[in-house]
């Protein structure tokens, strides 16, 4: 996945979940932030940031209200993107490219099954699969954790995901690491029991759950390599 018009600027603060205000050129201006989630670990007063420019030499199209959306922000010497409509886009390229099915037939996403609404049906080989993508960008220590906020709608798709593995679908809940050199993820048991208990229940029901990270820079993201998933009470898996 590759953007456009990728600047370097300086996160100043966080008024609210959708917007950041930066500085840039020497002027402080206010971002997008794609990515509704806390966030905190990440976003600190003169953190280096990089973000997309949609300012054209015609202004800004119609649909916007900011020039600037942030897409990933270094912490250390770790770039993390934190765009959370990438994961979904990284999936659908890292399967077409092979990495998780031969032979597949059709991706579909938005896939409503149930009372839920999945990231993406695959039909590969004779087999049906129903997956639900989650981005992952808290990490500390080089063990990553999801989520960073309370998820009831993330329990809900996980207790969707064990009806369909009992209907017999192939049924993946893949969390798309969106940062490099990791040890493995966890679920946030602290954050959110119930999304770490909804996690290792589905594990246990059939559901395969997957981790991958991904190659960051300024500009791009893509999936690389599989990471190991410890559920946590006794349940490990590596992949």
């Amino acid at each position: 996945m590759i953007y456009e018009n990728i600047r370097r600027a300086v996160f100043l603060d966080r008024p609210n979940r959708f917007i950041a205000n930066i500085e840039i050129d020497g002027g402080s201006e206010v971002c997008h932030v794609k990515n509704t989630g806390r966030c905190r670990e990440l976003l600190i007063p003169g953190t280096a940031v990089f973000v997309q420019d949609f300012g054209g030499p015609l202004g800004l199209p119609r649909a916007r209200k900011t020039k600037y959306d942030l897409i990933a922000v270094q912490k250390g010497e770790r770039l993390i993107n934190m765009d959370s409509a990438a994961p979904n886009k990284v999936f659908a390229e890292w399967v077409r490219a092979g990495g998780l099915f031969r032979e597949v037939t059709l991706l579909r996403p938005e896939y409503r099954y149930g009372s839920s609404r999945f990231d993406f049906y695959i039909e590969a080989g004779g087999r049906r699969a129903l997956v639900e993508v989650k981005g992952v960008t808290l990490e500390e220590d080089g063990a990553t954790r999801f989520p960073d906020a309370p998820t009831e709608r993330g329990v809900k798709h996980l207790r969707e995901l064990v009806s369909a593995a009992a209907a017999g679908y192939d049924a993946y809940a893949v969390f798309v690491i969106q940062m490099k050199g990791v040890r493995y993820m966890e679920p946030n048991w602290a954050t959110h029991e119930a999304f770490g208990s909804a996690l290792r229940d589905a594990y246990q029901a059939g559901v395969n759950v997957l981790a991958v990270d991904c190659f960051v820079t300024e500009n791009s993201i893509t999936a690389a390599e599989p990471v190991e998933v410890r559920l946590g009470r006794g349940v490990t898996r590596n992949h």
